[in-house]
C-alpha cells in the first residue's frame, strides 16, 4: 500500500465544485490503478498556537480545509499513474479551472507505518 497525502484551503462557496472535481479526479485515479480516495470537508479544525491547518495551508477568511487522501496499491502504479497524467495533456484539460488556489496545496507520498481496521 502506498498513500498519497494533500492539505488545502478551499473557498466554502466551492464545495459544490469541489466535490465535482473530486468526483472527476477519482475516475482518473482509479483507472489508473487507485484503490481508494477520501475527500473531507472542514468539520471541526481548531486553530493552534504555533501552527494549524490553516497556518499550514495559509488559508484566508471563508476558506474551508480539506484533508484528503488516495491510495495506491505501491509506490510503483502511483508514480506510473503520474508519470502517464504529465504526460496526456487531455488529463489536465479535463479539470478546467480549479475551485481553489493550487499554489497553496500540500501532497506528499507515504509509506504506511500503521494501518489497522481495515
Amino acid at each position: 500500500m502506498y498513500i498519497q497525502g494533500f492539505l488545502l484551503a478551499v473557498p466554502g462557496d466551492s464545495k459544490a465544485a469541489y466535490h465535482e472535481l473530486a468526483s472527476k479526479g477519482w475516475a482518473m485515479f482509479n483507472s489508473l490503478g487507485a484503490t481508494e480516495m477520501v475527500e473531507a470537508w472542514e468539520d471541526d479544525v481548531t486553530d493552534g498556537k504555533l501552527t494549524d491547518f490553516r497556518k499550514a495551508t495559509q488559508a484566508k477568511e471563508g476558506e474551508k480545509i480539506v484533508f484528503s487522501w488516495i491510495i495506491w496499491p505501491d509506490r510503483a502504479t502511483c508514480d506510473a499513474a503520474s508519470q502517464k497524467m504529465q504526460e496526456d495533456p487531455a488529463m489536465g484539460a479535463m479539470f478546467g479551472e480549479l475551485p481553489f488556489d493550487g499554489m497553496r496545496m500540500m501532497w506528499g507520498g507515504f509509506t504506511p507505518l500503521l494501518a489497522e481496521g481495515r
